[in-house]
């Protein structure tokens, strides 16, 4: 067999076709590109089964991702993140079956882990030498340290107040870091014009097709670890949505290989975003399928401040086509109901992550969320990662000193 089964990238728009041995970004119109593969062929030769002897890692999917030979692997061991039952929280939301997919347990603590190391890979198998991107700060991070683990320079421009931690981990890495008095849309308009002067590999939020296919990898060990059955409602927090877009593709592909059964339901998808910046929730309430730049963004859950983003029409379509939603929730809610997480649960969720866990109390209190329904939240990052969102008034002791 084939380590990969890649036939080519296409463009969701208008059709147009590209090869996956040569740089592509976006297709001529404007569009992101998205991955195909050779399901047909592929399908029969490989089963669940040989998932069994596999390493619990992304790569144990290697057939449906784009790296087509073995030796350009980058990988940290990324991936198989736990699904964890929160029967506490569940019951304190009225929703029984609440699973978290932890992603704060991946290399560099962050989901962002794992469009990094399949983006990176297929940038050495294409003879990428230096890579550039704009990032909120965990996809910074990923990047950056999967580009030196590569032996590949990376350029990295994020918002001046971007967790101070993503910041280090670029640097330690030896990215060539920038700081921008601005939103990421301003770090982005920076990264274009470094692009276009440089020649650097751009990899900003689906410029380059790739990080996507790593994404989707949520969506397989989802299936996974749910014995191919699928959960009712999948949250995701979303700015720039790529995780929400891959976990649709993933089902998408696991149902036309035959892994899940053609009638099973897709789960209905929820984009999560902050009431400071919801230009997805915007244009889903007003049932349009592309968003307007959301002015004067704020939030939080830095994370998902993305004013605009580049897939929104992929995001919104995966919404519409799941009887999903999407919704926005407040910054002061969501720091309590990470506190509440952290309390009910032991999860020290990151704040996007609680996000999400506000959003399903939310959906639950409104009846959208039936309380029979199995629903699986995305905790994209680990709460580490965010040590400032965390302020509190610790008595402290003289020795001697009792309590």
């Amino acid at each position: 067999m084939k380590f990969s089964y890649v036939s080519h990238l296409y463009c969701p728009k208008c059709s147009k076709t590209y090869s996956t041995e040569e740089e592509n970004h976006l297709c001529a119109c404007g569009s992101p590109l998205l991955v195909t593969y050779n399901l047909d062929e592929l399908r029969g030769k490989f089963t669940a089964d040989d998932l069994l002897k596999r390493a619990p890692d992304l790569w144990r999917y290697h057939e449906l991702l784009p790296v087509r030979q073995n030796n350009n692997v980058i990988s940290l061991g990324e991936g198989m993140t736990p699904l964890v039952d929160l029967p506490a929280l569940g019951k304190d939301m009225s929703i029984p079956r609440l699973l978290m997919k932890d992603e704060g347990v991946i290399p560099t603590g962050a989901f962002k882990a794992r469009g990094a190391a399949v983006g990176v890979s297929k940038a050495k198998e294409l003879g990428v030498k230096e890579l550039a991107m704009p990032t909120n700060g965990n996809a910074g991070a990923a990047w950056s340290l999967y580009a030196a683990r590569a032996q590949m320079s990376s350029t990295i421009i994020m918002p001046v107040d971007a967790p101070s931690i993503t910041r280090n981990e670029c640097a330690l890495s030896g990215a060539n870091l920038f700081l921008v008095n601005g939103l990421i849309s301003d770090a982005g308009k920076i990264v274009a014009e470094a692009v276009k002067e440089k020649g650097l590999y751009d990899v900003s939020t689906l410029k380059e097709p790739y990080r996507i296919e790593g994404k989707k990898t949520m969506g397989l060990e989802i299936a996974e670890q749910l014995n191919w059955k699928l959960p009712d409602v999948i949250l995701y927090p979303t700015g720039g949505g790529v995780g929400l877009i891959g976990i649709y593709k993933a089902l998408q592909e696991l149902k036309e290989l035959g892994w899940i059964e053609s009638d099973e339901q897709m789960p209905r998808l929820v984009a999560v975003q902050s009431e400071g910046c919801a230009p997805i929730v915007e244009a889903w309430e007003q049932g349009l399928h592309e968003s307007s730049f959301w002015e004067n963004s704020e939030t939080i859950a830095f994370g998902i401040n993305v004013p605009k983003a580049i897939g929104d029409f992929l995001v919104l379509d995966a919404l519409y086509e799941t009887n999903g939603c999407a919704i926005a929730v407040d910054d002061d809610s969501l720091l309590q109901e990470q506190q509440r997480t952290a309390e009910l649960e032991g999860a020290f969720v990151c704040p996007e992550g609680a996000a999400s866990f506000l959003a399903a109390r939310k959906l639950r209190e409104k009846d959208w969320i039936k309380e029979d329904e199995q629903v699986v939240v995305l905790n994209t990052g680990a709460g580490i990662k965010y040590p400032d969102t965390v302020n509190f008034e610790v008595p402290t002791l003289e020795p001697g000193d009792s309590i």
